[in-house]
């Protein structure tokens, strides 16, 4: 039985099938689940021009997707579980590492891209650096093959 479990979602369809698979785990009351998003330098803007305005619909749209994901996993157990919201800035396999220390994690939840070949090399995969290099089990869900 995993009774902290660290679960990394981004703003894509994987997300929805993360928080599916978390579902399938039996999960004892009051386990706490911290819902975590990483937003990445190139998402952030970080690096750009200061006179470069940011979009803030982008921002408030990821805030309602990432409560949405708080409500859907409240519904899933029935409000039986803790659920916290973790919002973290830098490069996601890292600040996801760094965040299953700082809450004691006991499994880390993500979706993995599938990336291949060149893609793979170039933007790196990083669900294969979190299974390297966490400090617990890290249960990675694939995507679903297209009907």
């Amino acid at each position: 039985m995993f009774k902290r479990i660290l679960v990394a979602v981004d703003d894509s369809d994987m997300a929805t099938e993360v928080i599916e698979a978390l579902g399938q785990l039996d999960l004892i009351p009051e386990s706490l689940v911290i819902l975590t998003h990483v937003i990445s330098p190139a998402e952030s803007g970080l690096g750009q021009s200061a006179d470069v305005s940011q979009p803030t619909g982008h921002w408030q749209h990821l805030e309602s997707r990432l409560e949405d994901y708080c409500q859907e996993v409240n519904e899933l157990f029935e409000n039986t579980v803790d659920v916290v919201l973790e919002i973290a800035q830098g490069e996601p396999a890292a600040e996801i590492i760094r965040l299953a220390h700082i809450h004691q994690a006991e499994l880390i939840l993500l979706g993995s891209r599938g990336l291949t070949g060149v893609s793979r090399i170039l933007q790196g995969s990083v669900s294969a650096q979190v299974v390297e290099e966490a400090p617990c089990s890290v249960f990675v869900v694939k995507s679903s093959p297209s009907a």
